[in-house]
């Protein structure tokens, strides 16, 4: 009887673990796609997002800094994301980049949409961004109870 009471925060340990690795490849593969995508074709993201030097008088057309640099650092989260998935092996400090990183977008999103400075598209980014955070919580809730059952 003793060993199946043990067993069953082990099987949910493991299960909160498999919970990490998914919420991590999943997360990760969604901030890869949004990350490099204006980097590689920024015609077909604007197609889809809105003109982005639009309302700034630049004199460049082709003056896209600001999209690139979120690209490039939606790319690097979106490859702590991967390799943590890959290495199988749940982090607080993972969890705490990817919710922050779902918080800030998911906030920028809404924000700049309220004001209208980017189009409602963007809300499409939130509601993915809010489904991050909560499948986080419900994780990190998880995981919480297993450690606090298995010491």
């Amino acid at each position: 009887m003793n060993q199946a009471v043990t067993m069953v925060p082990a099987r949910a340990g493991r299960q909160a673990a498999s919970a990490f690795v998914v919420l991590c490849a999943v997360q990760g593969l969604y901030f890869l796609v949004t990350g490099v995508w204006p980097i590689i074709s920024i015609e077909t993201f604007q197609a889809i997002t809105g003109s982005k030097t639009g309302h700034l008088v630049t004199g460049r057309e082709a003056d896209h800094w600001l999209v690139n640099t979120v690209g490039a650092l939606v790319t690097a989260n979106a490859l702590v994301l991967l390799f943590a998935a890959r290495r199988g092996r749940p982090s607080p400090e993972v969890a705490l980049l990817a919710v922050g990183s779902a918080i800030g977008l998911a906030a920028i999103d809404v924000i700049y949409v309220a004001r209208e400075v980017i189009p409602p598209i963007y809300l499409a980014d939130a509601a993915v961004e809010v489904v991050f955070i909560a499948t986080w919580l419900w994780v990190a809730t998880r995981m919480s109870r297993t450690s606090e059952d298995h010491p």
